[in-house]
């Protein structure tokens, strides 16, 4: 499937100040037809959406500013309605605080994404709200930096 060596790019997954106990990391590996994502993201809090939290590539380049203002809105270099951004990626579902998830996306490739920021809101992307999926506060954050292989 994936050589954890050998990824493209890394975002470290910290929490803010309210989740400290938020951290993981998201792998990219760039493939033919698209880039593999692989988040693995432990202290997760319970929240009133299932467990589910929204998962999105952010267009600002850092994981600073109050609740991570930072980090801007999703990415969306074609200005694409919400949730077709090229930046909103699939949920993820907390199993005890820890959540694992792979995606093939492309709609966006490794280059396109070095520097930018990989926010985790509070609640579930709706999928409808404009402009953000109703996905609440900016929980963590991760700016994603260039590996070689």
């Amino acid at each position: 499937m994936y050589n954890n060596r050998c990824f493209n790019a890394l975002a470290n997954i910290k929490g803010g100040e309210d989740n400290t106990e938020i951290i993981g990391k998201v792998l990219f590996f760039q493939k033919r037809n698209g880039v593999l994502v692989v988040a693995d993201i432990m202290g997760l809090p319970e929240n009133s959406t299932g467990n589910f939290f929204a998962f999105h590539i952010h267009d600002g380049t850092s994981c600073t500013g109050k609740d991570f203002s930072d980090t801007g809105t999703h990415f969306n270099p074609d200005d694409d309605m919400h949730p077709l951004h090229a930046g909103d990626l699939p949920p993820l579902l907390s199993n005890d605080g820890r959540a694992y998830c792979q995606v093939l996306t492309n709609r966006f490739r490794i280059e396109d994404i070095i520097g930018k920021t990989v926010v985790i809101h509070d609640m579930a992307d709706d999928f409808r709200t404009q402009p953000a999926g109703a996905a609440g506060k900016k929980i963590a954050c991760g700016v994603i930096v260039n590996r070689h292989c």
